[in-house]
């Protein structure tokens, strides 16, 4: 899992920015599915590592260290419903964060769907999104 301080950014800039336009689901957060499937997206935030940047610091803690990380934005879709409306929800949620220096958090490259074509839940189609990430403590 990421880092408290790189959620909470994540968290922030989807609150700021996204505006409603689908339901955010955080994981292990409550939601209960509506009867009638409707979009919403899914969102995990994964950090990889701490690696240690810099050497000859005193104390070995006052050194610069690296987490890296990635943020999965799972959109869902209603199922039979095509996936252009996915990849049109995907592209706008990546803008919010591709490039983008945010506290400690530097956000770097991003994808739709590499490596893992949408895939069927129950009623839903999702379709992920991929945005790495780095922050320095």
């Amino acid at each position: 899992m990421a880092s408290p301080e790189a959620f909470d950014v994540v968290v922030q800039q989807i609150a700021d920015q996204w505006g409603g336009l689908t339901d955010v689901v955080f994981e292990n957060d409550p939601y209960e599915l509506p009867d009638t499937p409707t979009e919403f997206v899914y969102v995990e935030v994964f950090g990889d590592f701490f690696d240690q940047v810099s050497i000859g610091a005193e104390l070995r803690d006052e050194n610069l260290w690296r987490e890296a990380g990635q943020i999965y934005l799972h959109v869902m879709t209603p199922n039979s419903t095509g996936s252009r409306r996915a990849r049109v929800l995907a592209k706008q949620l990546v803008g919010m964060f591709r490039g983008q220096d945010i506290d400690s958090v530097t956000f770097r490259d991003a994808s739709i769907g590499a490596g893992d074509p949408g895939r069927t839940f129950a009623n839903y189609y999702a379709m992920t999104a991929t945005v790495n990430f780095e922050r320095d403590e």
